[in-house]
């Protein structure tokens, strides 16, 4: 009997506030202590291990450290790239990590006649077969998908595991509709095991032709969705799984982290500053120490503005009580003096995503491609681009010279797609 251990969207490096920084760096290295206590022969990683494709180089040396201590017990580690792992030039650290030895890239494409090849990576120790699909920017591994050759893959024999950083049309929760996805039927049939990432919930599904598809949720927390669940309770963990010619196993293991009290306050009909004290009225009673407080603040105020709510006050009191971290969602709060779209409850990727495409709409250009849709794709890329730090020890007139060459490169690939 054989097992592996399989997470996804780690999101290394996602944080700012020192103690959930610290954090995620710790659940990642008690994640790699867990997978050599737990005694898998190996790790697959399903994308987004950093939250962007060149990280701070602290954050880096953090998980090398963790990541060395794993290979040094016989267990290798197996990935594809994520969304957030890409990088415009076509090298992100995933690369480097693999040719160092630290880490394996099973993402092996070729090309022949317009079909996409995969190359089979075969674990040593328990001749399991792993093939894997690496996201990219705005959504394009779909075109990965849409060109595989699925025939040569489904004819492989023994244990064989599917990797890839997408979320499946068939499987799409609702409050997602308006994600990016893959129709399964472009999956490889047959093979044991799914190992999915990039959707930021923990799921087990089964498909015809597919069983033993899983979604493990981020290891940590990425965004703010994912510390309001966390805040409600959700677990965040791996899944270890058990096979010999077939699965005979998959387990949850939660790694957790902290504890959360989440709170949510229907603010319409109350001007601004009633609408501060009645939330600090609630909170005043609440032992917030050492734990993650999360609020959701919501409806149309009678009156002022929500910037005059006073919520950095409430997050400042309740920080000085000692809570590791607060989150404040305020998307859904407005005013009757309030302009301007407003889309409420979404992660700032899907917010931004939105904007783009509204202002994407109003571009009177000749080029097609920067008008609507494949517009605000081409102004998420240019985004997501920029807001690369500079290199260590790079100069200003470099990095500028850099996000120019760069971004003309990325709207250069974005308009041959």
């Amino acid at each position: 009997m054989h097992r592996f251990a399989h997470l996804a969207d780690v999101h290394l490096g996602a944080h700012r506030e020192p103690a959930l920084a610290n954090l995620e760096l710790q659940i990642f290295d008690a994640t790699m202590k867990k997978c050599v206590e737990l005694g898998v022969d190996f790790v697959l990683v399903c994308g987004d291990l950093f939250h962007v494709g060149i990280p701070d180089l602290e954050v880096v040396d953090a998980a090398l450290k963790s990541m060395i201590a794993v290979k040094t017990q016989g267990i290798p580690i197996y990935a594809v790239y994520g969304s957030h792992d890409y990088t415009p030039n076509g090298t992100s650290v995933i690369d480097i990590l693999s040719t160092a030895g630290v880490l394996t890239n099973v993402f092996k494409p070729s090309f022949e006649g317009g079909a996409l090849r995969l190359g089979v990576t075969v674990d040593d120790k328990t001749g399991a077969k792993i093939a894997g699909i690496s996201a990219r920017k705005i959504g394009l591994e779909s075109r990965y998908f849409e060109a595989l050759d699925r025939a040569s893959l489904e004819r492989e024999q023994g244990f064989k595991v599917f990797a890839f950083h997408s979320g499946l049309t068939e499987l799409k929760p609702d409050h997602l509709s308006a994600m990016d996805t893959v129709d399964a039927e472009l999956l490889p049939k047959g093979f044991g095991y799914y190992a999915g990432g990039h959707i930021h919930e923990r799921g087990e599904y089964s498909l015809p032709g597919m069983e033993n598809i899983v979604f493990p949720g981020p290891l940590f927390t990425g965004y703010g969705k994912d510390l309001e669940a966390t805040a409600k309770g959700e677990r965040r963990g791996l899944y270890v799984v058990e096979f010999d010619a077939r699965v005979t196993g998959k387990t949850f293991v939660p790694m957790d982290s902290f504890g959360g009290i989440f709170r949510e306050y229907d603010l319409g009909g109350l001007n601004a500053p009633e609408a501060g004290a009645k939330i600090l009225e609630d909170v005043k009673g609440l032992d917030v120490a050492g734990r993650l407080v999360v609020i959701r603040a919501h409806g149309e105020l009678a009156g002022g503005k929500p910037s005059e709510v006073g919520l950095a006050h409430v997050k400042a009191t309740l920080s000085g009580r000692g809570a590791i971290h607060v989150y404040i969602n305020r998307s859904g709060l407005s005013s009757r003096e309030q302009t301007g779209p407003v889309f409420s409850g979404e992660e700032p990727a899907s917010i931004e995503k939105k904007l783009l495409e509204l202002e994407a709409a109003k571009v009177q250009v000749g080029d097609e491609h920067l008008r609507g849709q494949s517009g605000a794709a081409v102004g998420m890329e240019l985004l997501r681009l920029w807001r690369q730090p500079p290199k260590l020890g790079e100069a200003k007139k470099d990095y500028v010279a850099r996000m120019v060459r760069e971004g003309i490169h990325a709207l250069t690939r974005v308009e041959q797609k």
